[in-house]
C-alpha cells in the first residue's frame, strides 16, 4: 500500500497563510483588535438573521434524512462494520467537540444569564434565574451539534460511500463543485478550513490556559503569569501530540475513553454531594422552559428592543460553531464507517447534546443554589475577579476541595487534549493527497502539525495576540454559510442519484456502487 503523500498546493500556502496572519495579528494587534471586534460585531448584527435560519435549517434537513428513506444507508460497504464500540465513538466525537469549553461555560454561563437575561428580562429576579440553565442548555445543545452533524455526515457518504480518497471539504463538496474541486477553488476552501482550526485552538487555547493556570495557582501556590501559561501549552503539546502520534486506535480513542471517564465521575461526584434534588428540579424545569420556547429562541433576534443579548451570546455561538465544524465533521466522519445515517445523526445529536445538558444540570445548577442561596457571592467574584476566579470559588465549595481541585486540574488538561489530538489528526489528514480505508496520515506529518500549533499558540502567547486570532475565526464564519449549502447540496445531490429506487433497503445498490468505486480506484492507481 503506497504511503500517504503530503499535498503541496495545500500545506505550503495554508502554513504560509497561518504565518503571515498570525505574524500580521499578534504584532499589530493594537489596531487590528478594534479593526476585527467591529467586523465581528456587524457580522453578528447583520447576518443574525442568516445564521439563525442556517442553524435551524440544517436541524431540520437532519431530522429528514435520519427519518426518511436514506436513514438506513450504511456509511460503507455492504460488509463494512463499525471500527469503534459505541462507547469509543460517542465518546471521541463528544471530546473533539467539548474540550476545556463545556468545564467552564456549564458553571459561568447561567450566571451571565442570570445577570444579563434575554428577553428584556430584569437582572438578579427569579425569572432571570428561570432562564439562566434553560439558555445555556439551548446554546449547548441539539442546534449546535446540528452544525456539527450535517458536514459530518456530508464527508462520510463522500469517504466511504462515494469511495472519494481525500478527507477535505472540498472533496465532499465536490457534488456541486465538480471540476472546480482540485482547482484554486477547492484549494481556497481547505487552507479556509485550515485557517479556521488553527484560530479554534486559539479560541481552546485562550480560555482553557487561564482557567488551568488559575487552578494551579490555587493548589500549588504559584504565582499566575506568562511562565506559567507557558508551562501549561508544553504539557499540552505533549499530550496532544503524543495521542496524535499513536493514532486513532492506540492514542486518541484511549484518551478521549479516559476522559469521560473522569468527566462523569466528577458530575456524579458533585451530583451527590451538592443539593441533589435542586439539580434534578431546576434541570427539568428548564429542559421544558428550553423546549416549549425552542423556535422562539432559534430565531430570537430581538429588532424592536434591540437588546443584543442574541447577537452577542446566541450568533456568536453559532458562527463559533460553524467556523470549527468542518473540523468535527471530518474527524467524526472518519471514526463513523460502517455506521446508517441515522446512527450518525442520532448519536452526533443525541450523545453530543446530553453530555452538554449533563454538566449544565449538574455545575450550572450548583452554581446557581450558591448563587442564589447568598451561600457564594459569585456573581460579584465574576464582575470583579472574572470567571476563572469564580470557577476556582466553586470548586473550593465542594467537600474534599483538596482532592477535587487536582482531579479537575488533571481532567482540564485531558479534555482540551483530546480536542488538540484530533485536530492536529485532521489537520494532517486535509494536507494529505489522499487516504484509503484504515489509513492514516503518516506520522511525522501528525506531529509536525502539533509542534505547528504549539509554536504558534507560545508566540501568540508572548506577544498577546490569541484574542485576536480566536476573533478573527469567528469572521470566518460568514463564507462558512456558502460552505454549508454546497455540503447540503451535494448529499442530497448524491443521495438521488445513488439511491434512485424508492427501497433503500436493497443493498444490491449499495454494493454495485461500492464494488464500481473500488474497481475504478484500482484501475486507476493500479
Amino acid at each position: 500500500m503506497t504511503k500517504p503523500q503530503i499535498d503541496h498546493w495545500i500545506f505550503w500556502p495554508s502554513l504560509i497563510v497561518i504565518l503571515l496572519v498570525t505574524s500580521y495579528l499578534g504584532i499589530n494587534q493594537e489596531t487590528a483588535e478594534p479593526v476585527l471586534n467591529e467586523l465581528l460585531t456587524s457580522i453578528t448584527h447583520n447576518l443574525d438573521w442568516a445564521f439563525q435560519f442556517l442553524t435551524f435549517g440544517m436541524f431540520a434537513i437532519l431530522i429528514w434524512l435520519a427519518v426518511g428513506r436514506y436513514g438506513k444507508v450504511k456509511l460503507g460497504g455492504p460488509e463494512d462494520q463499525p471500527e469503534f464500540s459505541n462507547f469509543s465513538w460517542g465518546a471521541m466525537l463528544f471530546c473533539a467537540g467539548m474540550g476545556t469549553s463545556i468545564m467552564y461555560w456549564s458553571m459561568m454561563e447561567p450566571l451571565y444569564y442570570y445577570i444579563g437575561p434575554p428577553f428584556g428580562i430584569q437582572a438578579r429576579t427569579e425569572e432571570a434565574a428561570e432562564w439562566a440553565l434553560a439558555y445555556g442548555m439551548f446554546h449547548w445543545g441539539i442546534s449546535a451539534w446540528a452544525l456539527y452533524a450535517l458536514p459530518t455526515v456530508t464527508i462520510a457518504y463522500s469517504f466511504f460511500v462515494r469511495r472519494q480518497r481525500s478527507l477535505k471539504i472540498s472533496t465532499a463538496c465536490s457534488g456541486v463543485l465538480g471540476k472546480y474541486t482540485d482547482g484554486w477553488l477547492g484549494k481556497a476552501i481547505d487552507v479556509m478550513v485550515i485557517w479556521s482550526l488553527v484560530g479554534g485552538l486559539g479560541t481552546s487555547l485562550g480560555l482553557g490556559v487561564p482557567m488551568i493556570s488559575a487552578v494551579i495557582s490555587e493548589i500549588f501556590g504559584i504565582q499566575q503569569g506568562l511562565f506559567l501559561s507557558i508551562i501549561i501549552i508544553v504539557i499540552w503539546t505533549i499530550l496532544y501530540t503524543t495521542s496524535a502520534y499513536l493514532g486513532l486506535y492506540k492514542g486518541i480513542r484511549k484518551l478521549s475513553d479516559i476522559n469521560v471517564y473522569m468527566a462523569l465521575a466528577l458530575a456524579v461526584f458533585v451530583f451527590l454531594v451538592g443539593p441533589t434534588l435542586f439539580m434534578l428540579s431546576n434541570f427539568t424545569n428548564s429542559f421544558g422552559l428550553m423546549l416549549q420556547n425552542f423556535v422562539h429562541m432559534s430565531f430570537y433576534t430581538d429588532p424592536i428592543q434591540a437588546g443584543g443579548f442574541p447577537q452577542s451570546w446566541t450568533v456568536f455561538y453559532w458562527a463559533w460553531f460553524a467556523a470549527t465544524a468542518p473540523f468535527m465533521g471530518l474527524f467524526v466522519a472518519r471514526i463513523s464507517r460502517g455506521r446508517t445515517i441515522r446512527e450518525l445523526i442520532g448519536a452526533v445529536l443525541l450523545w453530543g447534546s446530553l453530555g452538554g445538558w449533563l454538566y449544565f444540570a449538574v455545575f450550572g445548577s450548583y452554581g446557581l443554589h450558591l448563587e442564589l442561596n447568598d451561600l457564594l457571592p459569585l456573581t460579584d467574584i465574576l464582575e470583579t475577579e472574572g470567571g476563572q476566579a469564580a470557577v476556582v470559588a466553586i470548586l473550593k465549595s465542594l467537600p474534599l476541595d483538596w482532592l477535587v481541585l487536582p482531579f479537575f486540574l488533571v481532567l482540564g488538561f485531558i479534555f482540551l487534549a483530546t480536542s488538540l489530538d484530533s485536530s492536529t489528526y485532521i489537520l494532517s489528514a486535509i494536507a494529505t493527497k489522499e487516504l484509503k480505508d484504515g489509513q492514516e496520515p503518516a506520522r511525522w506529518h501528525r506531529v509536525l502539525w502539533g509542534v505547528v500549533q504549539a509554536a504558534l499558540a507560545l508566540s501568540l502567547l508572548l506577544i498577546g495576540g490569541l484574542k485576536v486570532v480566536q476573533t478573527s475565526t469567528v469572521i470566518v464564519s460568514a463564507p462558512v454559510i456558502v460552505m454549508y449549502v454546497l455540503l447540503a447540496v451535494s448529499l442530497i445531490k448524491w443521495l438521488k442519484a445513488d439511491f434512485a429506487q424508492d427501497n433503500v433497503e436493497n443493498y444490491l445498490i449499495a454494493k454495485h456502487l461500492y464494488q464500481d468505486k473500488e474497481s475504478s480506484y484500482v484501475s486507476e492507481h493500479g
